[in-house]
């Protein structure tokens, strides 16, 4: 299994859900934040003009000639969106390409974005890997681990699957 930005951001956020999704559970299609996630996705395409970028199996929203920029809707997992981005930026430096990281948060009931900036240096790389092989050794378990119930998990996709 290739790690993609959707692993990564799942490792931080929970689990169970990284097993779930990695072998083919996904129970995201009827999740209202995953559309409204989809819509904020295509509208900022649109504006950019498809800016929106498939390399290997991550997709980055979008390269500028400094910054690989992720976008957001929110900033309520900023751990997992700064690995997710790390991850990228190490897919383009496999790949000649060196940039630094740029998260831009839109948040929907504000004007204004918050925006972090991150990059990938040797520390970041160690514990990335690490992180990686982690996935890769949870995905590959008989069965997931055992969920723990979290204030999120009830606006999660796979809250009743795991608590009902």
């Amino acid at each position: 299994m290739r790690v993609n930005g959707t692993l990564i951001n799942y490792y931080f956020f929970c689990k169970t859900k990284l097993w779930l999704h990695a072998n083919r559970i996904n129970l995201e299609d009827n999740s209202e934040d995953v559309r409204i996630g989809k819509v904020l996705h295509e509208i900022n395409e649109e504006k950019n003009k498809k800016t929106e970028i498939s390399i290997d199996n991550i997709k980055i929203d979008k390269i500028t000639k400094e910054y690989l920029v992720e976008i957001k809707k929110s900033d309520s997992d900023p751990e997992a969106v700064k690995w997710q981005l790390l991850l990228y930026l190490y897919k383009l430096k496999q790949k000649g390409v060196v940039k630094k990281g740029k998260i831009e948060f839109i948040e929907k009931n504000r004007q204004s974005k918050k925006v972090h900036y991150v990059e990938l240096d040797e520390v970041n790389e160690r514990e990335l890997l690490k992180v990686v092989a982690d996935i890769e050794d949870l995905v590959n378990l008989p069965k997931p681990l055992k969920p723990k119930l979290e204030k999120h998990c009830k606006k999660c996709a796979y809250y009743e699957y795991c608590f009902i």
